[in-house]
């Protein structure tokens, strides 16, 4: 692994870098264990482990939502090691800030705001197929940061989500951008993608979780995933506690 640089604007120490073996290399998103800032209400050290863990999930969804994520020893240590994705120029953001009365009618309004002059603006996102079952995974992994930063366009027209190290807590932490289908129904598709994430649960996927979260963690994901089966639509926002991350993008 070599090393290009740092992401600065990142709370925990995020480098990017190059893997090169047997005549090729890949860039990739290199997150060191120590680089870890400490939180209050998240065990220390384990973040890593929980940006790995969503991949497993995204990838017993049988939804390419998470680009190949690894645990790696590198130049800093043990880390997560994350394929970079690299955006089309030109590519339109899927979340954004939007002038109040210039939401695109294929846009849903997430919440109000005003910027330094009084501006009214609207936080809101794309009503895109894609982005939804993005939604959907970042309430079975209990994502407590889905900012609209953390939601790429890849060059495949697929839509990624990055950055998993606060997920799997085991009160609900749901923090996310993606509230514009509270109360709507599930995709289509959600229902056979959550019962083959519930099996896998119970089969494999509970084996190779079980070194990257507690006990606790895991039991408390086939539930989340049993009550968002037996719901069938989006939850709406929690009234008591913050509901989008700060800051939003």
């Amino acid at each position: 692994m070599r090393l290009e640089g740092q992401l600065i604007d990142a709370s925990n120490t995020t480098l990017r870098a190059v893997i090169e073996a047997d005549g090729t290399a890949i860039r990739c998103v290199y997150k060191p264990v120590r680089g870890e800032r400490p939180l209050w209400d998240f065990p220390d050290g384990t973040l890593a482990g929980r940006e790995v863990a969503a991949h497993l999930v995204a990838q017993a969804l049988g939804w390419p939502l998470v680009p190949p994520t690894v645990l790696r020893d590198g130049p800093i240590g043990p880390g997560a090691c994350q394929l970079w994705i690299d955006e089309p120029d030109g590519s339109v953001p899927l979340v954004d800030f939007v002038a109040a009365d210039q939401v695109p009618t294929d846009w849903l309004p997430v919440a109000a705001a005003r910027d330094t002059d009084g501006k009214p603006y609207a936080l809101a996102h794309a009503d895109d197929a894609r982005l939804a079952r993005l939604a959907v995974f970042d309430i079975v992994v209990n994502n407590a940061d889905r900012k609209g930063g953390h939601v790429l366009a890849g060059p495949d027209n697929q839509v990624y989500g990055v950055d998993h190290g606060l997920c799997f807590h085991v009160d609900d932490k749901l923090r996310t951008v993606l509230w514009g289908w509270s109360g709507r129904p599930l995709p289509p598709e959600a229902g056979s993608a959550l019962r083959q994430l519930r099996a896998a649960v119970d089969a494999t996927l509970g084996g190779q979780l079980a070194s990257l979260l507690t006990q606790a963690e895991i039991t408390q994901l086939a539930g989340r995933v049993d009550a968002l089966i037996e719901a069938g639509c989006f939850p709406p926002p929690p009234a008591t506690r913050s509901a989008i991350p700060w800051p939003p993008m």
